[in-house]
């Protein structure tokens, strides 16, 4: 080691060690690999990730196409709205006394501290936002790019939903009512029976078609959960419309759980492939580490050595203005699947 080594230069070194060092920099590799490859690049995040302090980087890779979609759980989405809207996140301690810290309306998550009038402002403003919609059911990525162009309207910030909106990058929250978010459409529903209405099962539709049409893909997880595994049934899903599918061509994994209890969170991509989820020859590597540690390092990496093969990259061009989302200026079928004839 020596002083000024940059980041792409130390994972370039960490290569020829062993353990999750070397895990590490071959997930930036391949992660460079995917952006060479005409694939679709899926991105999941799982449990609150924006609260730990990496929205702005997620923002990042949405705005410059390191990925071409996002599934999310409802924490990180409502976490990012929260920042977008002004409102802060606070280093504080996961030694505290937690009683003292509910009668003073301080929420906590692990190490970050956040104030609950704050957060039933926003329920508020989300169901408020709601309310502005017309009376009919939204799949999750239709309601978040909805609620993206609010918030790039009102705000003009940078975060995931306002990034995502800006370049057109589809987000899927599969499990939309485990959130703040489906507090918030809850409050909306309260009010007006005939609103707040996610069409979750449109999403399974949507994102099976999105394969369906470009079936060369790849997968990007950060702490498994249902993002992970919304991200390889949509491959499952689309299999059984169109042989011609075969599984994600490319899977990488940041993960701290293990596989001996059963989890979906832990459970290796070797399993995915029995599943179908994977293809047979499918290029993958997990790391097991803290995403905090370990995405930063790998997006500071890639933008140091990804320049050429981003430049060169030719994403999916999607319109989201529409109920149908369409791709490369094709609109994908509604409710039904986009079935091999």
């Amino acid at each position: 080691m020596e002083p000024g080594l940059t980041v792409d230069a130390a994972l370039q070194r960490m290569e020829h060690v062993s353990f999750q060092g070397r895990s590490l920099a071959t997930a930036r590799r391949l992660w460079e690999k995917m952006l060479g490859s005409p694939c679709t690049i899926f991105l999941g995040l799982a449990g609150a990730l924006s609260a730990g302090g990496m929205r702005l980087l997620v923002a990042h890779l949405i705005a410059r196409r390191y990925v071409d979609c996002l599934v999310s759980t409802g924490a990180n989405l409502y976490h990012d709205l929260h920042e977008t809207r002004g409102r802060r996140h606070y280093m504080g301690s996961a030694r505290e006394d937690d009683a003292e810290l509910q009668a003073h309306r301080i929420d906590r998550v692990y190490d970050t501290y956040a104030s609950e009038e704050e957060f039933v402002e926003n329920d508020e403003w989300i169901a408020a936002f709601v309310l502005t919609l017309e009376r009919r059911p939204y799949t999750s990525r239709e309601l978040l790019y909805r609620l993206g162009e609010r918030l790039w309207n009102e705000t003009g910030g940078d975060g995931i939903l306002t990034a995502a909106y800006r370049a057109s990058v589809p987000i899927f929250c599969p499990a939309i009512a485990d959130s703040s978010i489906g507090m918030g459409l809850s409050q909306a529903r309260h009010r007006d029976p005939q609103a707040g209405h996610v069409d979750v099962i449109g999403d399974i539709i949507e994102s099976a078609n999105l394969v369906i049409r470009r079936p060369h893909t790849a997968s990007i997880v950060c702490g498994g959960g249902t993002p992970k595994n919304f991200i390889n049934q949509a491959s499952v899903q689309a299999e059984f419309y169109d042989d011609r599918v075969g599984g994600h061509r490319y899977a990488l994994q940041i993960v701290t759980d293990v596989p001996y209890y059963g989890g979906a969170s832990g459970s290796s991509l070797d399993e995915a492939r029995s599943w179908g989820k994977l293809a047979a020859d499918a290029e993958q590597v997990t790391v097991h580490a803290d995403a905090t540690i370990a995405l930063p390092l790998m997006v500071s990496a890639l933008a140091g050595s990804a320049g050429p093969v981003l430049a060169a990259r030719q994403p999916l061009r999607f319109d989201l203005s529409a109920r149908a989302m369409a791709i490369d200026g094709n609109p994908l079928p509604q409710d039904r699947f986009e079935a091999r004839e």
